[in-house]
């Protein structure tokens, strides 16, 4: 079998099943189907009806016509010709006035039995390259024509497809993991954050025990930062304009911004993100090299009006906070300034067992239209980073296209522990905004000299991150990071006095604990292992006795040991963050 592209195959199902639908359901109109990450989609108007029950009896007659289809046949024809074979059907008759309008090319792709409106992208023999049990329909959803709720809702059918079988099983197999590891679940379930109607979607609230979670992780972020040179500042949720629009992202982002205008009439915004703010801080008063680099740390609250049905727990938020830092230096410091952030990066993500790859990401010199700065500048740069990574003796992902729209960046890439990829921290290198607000230094000729700036998120979205590390953990935080880190229980009621003084003696030693003596022993241990807590302390006669505690970590029962043994136990574990 020859290999094969996973796009075209996805769009080559695509077509197959409109070819089931349509003899399965006479008189139905297929509309679009484009190859998706994993699969694949097709929008019909049904003539009938049809549910996920049906998905089965579809995938079958697939797999019955898949042996025929050994070739798609392509041609080129007239609108009128398209309008007449197809004019039974207004979706494509839609299409094919607007392609005519637009001056392109109308073209069919025929296979055995089908005729359809498509400029191409399939398998060339669909029966010899696509394994009849490499795919499977998904599920069933409603979708407006063409994205607009004014329009027909059509149904659509979505399907996954790879390469082979196993690689299909491999997929579902991880993605019913992924459900019970669903952050918004767990988020729920261990009482971390929520959602409020009447606060609005998009917007989470972060509980006591989120809070810690998300404090001790930024916490962790600055005690690296802190080592390496930076200083914390502070900025405003809104601005003006027009900072927005010398920094070039009001042009870039101007339909994502929360916008605000004053009783007086003034317009600002909402911020969507920290840099021309902290630009600003630099700019206050001139810098003499002798005090670069300049380093400055931010974790603040961004907002962006994300539409609503692209919101999804806290992976898509609209108010979303930021460990956010930019670092102003001289040209010769920048591979050093990139280093000091990758091993802050190197260093935190190890905390948790992420496997980490690296992405060089660039612009696109075919469409420089879509980034500022000159193509020297960019070249420059990107050169710069190519040399960093070469340095590492890292083999570098090449992400043609994935530069921001002011410079290239090194984006680093967590492999989590059921096997997805998520783009995390991210290290970006801009000579625009420095020549755009004129940022500079006094050098030791006593010139001006253009700064460089540095962009750079270790966790980027705290929030986003959290949802990554919820379900990488499954909601079992290492001891340092546990909202609630030991849990005692008493026995009995008799035994409630001795269980409160060993609980002031471990707050004491700063160890978040909890007491639980309401309902049977059993149910309370129970209760506490469905909390994820990492540490139980079951207190009885002997124990009150010995002056002591049975402890009980998630690998099983330690033992009876002192209070003070237990506190200098649990204490190096987290000074560890083991």
């Amino acid at each position: 079998m020859v290999e094969k592209n996973i796009e075209q195959i996805g769009h080559t199902l695509a077509h197959l099943t409109v070819a089931a639908v349509r003899e399965l359901w006479p008189g139905s109109q297929n509309a679009i189907g484009p190859a998706i990450d994993n699969g694949f989609y097709q929008d019909f108007e049904i003539a009938g009806t049809i549910t996920d029950a049906d998905l089965p009896k579809i995938e079958a007659k697939m797999r019955e016509l898949l042996p025929t289809w050994t070739a798609f046949e392509k041609k080129e024809v007239s609108k009128e010709e398209a309008l007449k074979e197809f004019a039974w059907n207004k979706y494509k008759s839609e299409l094919i006035e607007e392609f005519a309008g637009q001056g392109k090319k109308i073209t069919f792709h025929n296979a055995p039995g089908l005729v359809d409106l498509c400029k191409g992208g399939h398998v060339e023999n669909p029966a010899k390259e696509i394994a009849p049990d490499s795919f499977k329909l998904d599920r069933i959803a409603g979708a407006y024509w063409r994205g607009d709720e004014k329009n027909k809702m059509l149904t659509r059918i979505y399907g996954l497809a790879f390469p082979s079988k196993k690689e299909l099983d491999a997929y579902i197999a991880q993605r019913e993991e992924a459900k019970k590891r669903d952050h918004k679940i767990l988020g729920k379930e261990l009482d971390l954050f929520t959602f409020s109607e009447l606060v609005g979607p998009g917007l989470p609230l972060w509980t006591p025990r989120g809070t810690i979670l998300r404090n001790l992780l930024d916490d962790f972020v600055w005690e690296l930062r802190k080592a390496r040179g930076y200083m914390k500042v502070e900025i405003p949720h809104i601005t003006k304009k027009e900072l927005y629009e010398r920094s070039g992202h009001w042009e870039k982002f101007k339909d994502e911004l929360f916008r605000i205008t004053t009783r007086e009439g003034h317009e600002f915004a909402m911020k969507p993100m920290n840099c021309p703010h902290h630009i600003q801080i630099f700019a206050r008063r001139p810098h003499s090299y002798r005090e670069l680099p300049q380093r400055y740390a931010n974790t603040t609250t961004c907002y962006r009006d994300e539409q609503t049905g692209e919101l999804s727990g806290l992976s898509r938020v609209r108010a979303f906070t930021q460990d956010d830092a930019h670092v102003f230096c001289r040209f010769a410091q920048i591979k050093e300034e990139f280093n000091k952030v990758w091993d802050i990066i190197h260093t935190f993500y190890a905390a948790f067992g992420f496997d980490m790859t690296v992405r060089l990401s660039t612009h696109d010199p075919k469409h420089m239209e879509n980034y500022l700065g000159t193509p020297e500048n960019w070249e420059t740069a990107v050169k710069i980073l190519e040399q960093i990574v070469a340095e590492k003796g890292v083999n570098a992902i090449d992400g043609v296209g994935e530069a921001a729209f002011y410079g290239p960046k090194l984006d680093f890439i967590a492999h989590d522990s059921i096997g997805r990829e998520w783009q995390v921290a991210t290290i970006q290198l801009d000579f625009v905004q420095p020549m755009r607000f004129d940022l500079t230094c006094i050098n030791e000729k006593n010139e001006k000299e253009r700064v460089v700036m540095i962009h750079a998120a270790i966790m980027g979205s705290i929030d986003r991150f959290l949802s990554i590390l919820i379900e990488h953990t499954g909601g079992v935080f290492p001891l340092w990071l546990s909202p609630v880190q030991a849990k005692i229980l008493p026995v009995s009621e008799k035994h409630a006095v001795y269980a409160h003084e060993i609980a002031e003696q471990l707050r004491a030693a700063d160890i978040r604990v909890e007491m639980s003596a309401d309902d049977s022993l059993g149910k309370r241990i129970r209760a506490a292992k469905m909390e994820k807590v990492p540490y139980l302390l079951v207190v009885g006669d002997e124990e009150v006795n010995g002056k002591t505690a049975t402890l009980e970590g998630r690998a099983g029962k330690v033992g009876a040991l002192s209070v003070a043994d237990i506190i200098s136990k649990l204490k190096e574990e987290i000074r560890t963050r083991a």
